[in-house]
């Protein structure tokens, strides 16, 4: 018969929500369950792990001989606890050897200051075993009285309350950040460490963390006489930990504001760069094209503002109004927005005098082009250039030249706002200026909502592309003379032109 398997459960601090998954889990799987209790028979640890337990389960109470109470033992107080620890580790060994999984609970993590590593250490290298951490009662306390512990390059110092006075003091006068446990009797002794230290004016008790019975205040305040076990002192971080809420507020009001420009991609979510979101996160005010706003889940710490798509430059001067009263602005773009996009808008109008003074970011994207060219294979793989066909901010004719040059060139070209309802003869005319200089066969690639739910990929040739079937939604690619389509239908782009 295989053995059983040993875990060592954390149970955090007292909250039972602050149990992990896995704990949780483990907890409920069990065959047996063991836990300490003092002479009183009443269990913490069970308590905790109350919700989590099942009918049926084998429950092992391993209750101390001694805690605090004097004892005969021939061995004294540590004679009988090591003999207490040994009957312990024999009673769930038999278990573990008859096949069944057993689980120790222990208060906050298993391996700091828990009662379970004296289980480990009889038990681990005679059957298979298992930690799972806990939230520790330091990180508890921590988060009830809402002070950071350390920051940047402070160091902490966990210490036991048993070490005399003299010790504590001196560890607690060369650190930054200190949690002083096992409280109770040793109390006094802890408060004359933290005064001889010079650091009690900002030291903070802490009873009971989590849970229901919770007390917290300066630890110059506390009555030694109400002090139990589970309490400890701490030293936050000298860094936040005397500083007023006030001082707080004051501080993040005065965050200075800034505009980012960000790139969403081309369409499916999972082609949003992780820095794109986490600007996203970050900012207190979205601003952007309507549907390309749609596209950012909606957050209510957020504000909004979505806008036609032909009003760049109004759009461009909210935000950095926004920016320059300490907003954090975030401004939304499909694709990149470095490419016919919303970056270049807000730089021009950055550029006037009364926003000299806010910071404008980009943060970059995948763009159309890039998102066509790898669904189709690898057309852009020699020289190419980017164009649009949108007459809206430069004339018609220099569109026609530079799409004469280009494809005199023999460069491949990406087609941007090829078509739109108010210009429909646009692309037709495109293609009879290409053909001027390229052959009818010549491939070209159309992509329709790449990224989207209607994504759709066609490969053509120059001379039977159809401009009927052209729309804003789309991007085209035009092949150079080296375009090729291959055996399995993806096109691409020799990286070597003929001599």
């Amino acid at each position: 018969m295989s053995t059983g398997r040993l875990y060592g459960v954390g149970l955090g601090p007292g909250d039972p929500e602050l149990l992990t998954v896995k704990a949780a889990r483990l907890i409920g799987a069990a065959d047996v369950v063991a836990f300490h209790a003092a002479r009183h028979g009443r269990s913490v640890a069970r308590g905790i792990a109350a919700p989590y337990l099942r009918e049926g389960q084998i429950e092992e109470l391993l209750v101390y001989p001694v805690t605090t109470e004097t004892t005969d033992h021939p061995g004294g107080y540590q004679g009988a606890i090591d003999e207490f620890y040994e009957a312990a580790a024999a009673r769930l060994a038999a278990h573990l050897e008859a096949g069944r999984d057993v689980v120790v609970l222990a208060e906050g993590d298993p391996f700091f200051y828990g009662s379970y590593m004296h289980m480990h250490k009889r038990l681990a290298h005679r059957f298979p075993t298992e930690v799972v951490p806990g939230v520790t009662s330091v990180s508890g306390s921590a988060a009830a009285v809402g002070r950071p512990l350390v920051e940047r390059d402070e160091v902490l110092t966990v210490l036991p309350g048993t070490l005399p006075a003299e010790e504590l003091a001196e560890w607690l006068s060369t650190t930054d950040s200190a949690a002083v446990m096992k409280l109770g009797r040793t109390f006094p002794q802890v408060c004359e460490a933290f005064d001889r230290a010079g650091v009690l004016d900002r030291a903070l008790y802490v009873e009971r963390a989590t849970t229901e019975g919770q007390r917290t205040l300066p630890l110059a305040d506390v009555d030694p006489s109400s002090v139990p076990y589970f309490s400890l002192a701490l030293l936050p971080s000298p860094l936040t930990g005397e500083l007023p809420v006030e001082e707080h507020a004051a501080h993040e009001d005065a965050t200075a504001g800034e505009v980012v420009v960000v790139g969403l991609g081309p369409g499916a979510r999972h082609w949003t760069t992780p820095e794109a979101a986490d600007a996203l996160a970050g900012a207190d005010v979205l601003i952007g094209y309507g549907p390309y706003l749609d596209r950012v889940a909606v957050n209510p710490r957020q504000e909004r503002y979505p806008s036609d798509n032909r009003v760049e430059a109004e759009r461009a001067a909210h935000a950095l109004e926004l920016a320059r009263s300490g907003r954090r602005v975030a401004v939304v773009s499909s694709g990149d927005p470095g490419v016919f996009a919303m970056a270049a808008a807000v730089l021009e109008v950055a550029g006037r005098p009364e926003f000299a003074d806010v910071p404008v970011r980009i943060v970059p994207g995948l763009t159309a082009a890039q998102a066509v060219a790898s669904k189709a294979g690898a057309p852009l793989g020699h020289d190419f250039c980017v164009m649009s066909l949108s007459d809206v901010l430069k004339p018609w004719d220099v569109v026609v030249d530079r799409l004469r040059h280009a494809a005199a060139a023999d460069l491949v070209i990406a087609l941007y706002n090829p078509r739109s309802k108010h210009r429909p003869h646009q692309l037709g005319e495109a293609q009879q200026v290409l053909l001027e200089n390229r052959s009818a066969d010549t491939v070209v690639v159309v992509g329709r909502d790449v990224g989207g739910p209607e994504e759709q990929l066609t490969v053509t040739t120059l001379g039977e592309l159809d401009p009927a079937t052209i729309d804003m939604r789309c991007l085209l690619i035009i092949g150079s003379s080296q375009t090729r389509v291959g055996p399995s239908g993806q096109v691409w782009t020799s990286r070597t032109y003929p001599g």
